[in-house]
């Protein structure tokens, strides 16, 4: 059974700061595919085997809400959640904030399922076992 919602922990790394000393904002979609390929991990299907069993997950819309400062060795937890969108789609709804609370950014990404051509597909029935 998938996890109703996935927690993730992460710390900001140097790298990912800029000159302001707040993580750079496309850090954010990075941070997203961390708590999406965790939450596949915990739902026991992760992505290294989805795509060995031919179902890709390209991205096809994405949107980031910035809430506030993240700065280097912060420790963050990436909370995500997902569900099916239409037939041949899943979206991945998600939210970090700080340890303490303090909302960093959310959003949402939307991944069409695709085999190893590219071609849309409908979802296989071990993914979406995966997902009920």
């Amino acid at each position: 059974m998938p996890p109703e919602k996935s927690k993730t922990k992460l710390r900001v790394r140097y790298s990912e700061t800029d000159q302001m000393g707040t993580f750079y904002n496309s850090r954010a979609l990075e941070w997203f595919e961390v708590g999406r390929t965790d939450w596949l991990r915990k739902a026991g299907i992760p992505y290294a085997e989805m795509e060995t069993r031919g179902a890709l997950l390209p991205l096809v819309e994405a949107h980031v809400e910035y809430h506030g400062r993240a700065r280097y060795d912060d420790e963050l937890e990436i909370v995500t959640n997902a569900h099916m969108a239409g037939k041949a789609r899943m979206r991945f709804e998600i939210a970090i904030a700080h340890i303490t609370g303090e909302r960093v950014a959310s959003g949402y990404t939307v991944h069409a399922i695709v085999n190893g051509e590219g071609k849309p597909i409908r979802p296989p029935a071990w993914l979406v076992d995966a997902m009920e």
